[in-house]
């Protein structure tokens, strides 16, 4: 299985493209400007972006967990549960199953 690091928009809205003022752009920026445009972003807005650049900075992996496992591995200690995985692949080829489209 592949793991994704990228974060996507939220909501599915593109990349900020440069057109929009980000939440972290202060007001003299826009006033500067002269265009006499205005854009406020709502707290919904701001939140979204601090949620996504939690995320961002948020690792994927346990690293802490990943070198326990492999101190187990190396000491002989890491027993791996027959019953689990074979349960897990069952449960997987019955979900791709019930996925799939039936016979035309």
């Amino acid at each position: 299985m592949k793991i994704d690091n990228s974060v996507k928009s939220a909501a599915g809205l593109p990349p900020n493209d440069g057109r929009t003022r980000s939440a972290k752009e202060s007001p003299k920026a826009e006033s500067a400007s002269g265009g006499g445009e205005k854009v406020e972003l709502s707290s919904l807005s701001a939140r979204l972006q601090q949620m996504e650049e939690t995320i961002a900075n948020t690792p994927v992996v346990d690293s802490a967990k990943v070198d326990e496992i492999k101190q187990a591995i190396t000491e002989g200690r890491f027993k791996v549960d027959t019953g689990k995985v074979a349960d897990g692949l069952i449960e997987s080829v019955r979900q791709m199953l019930t996925a799939q489209p039936g016979p035309a």
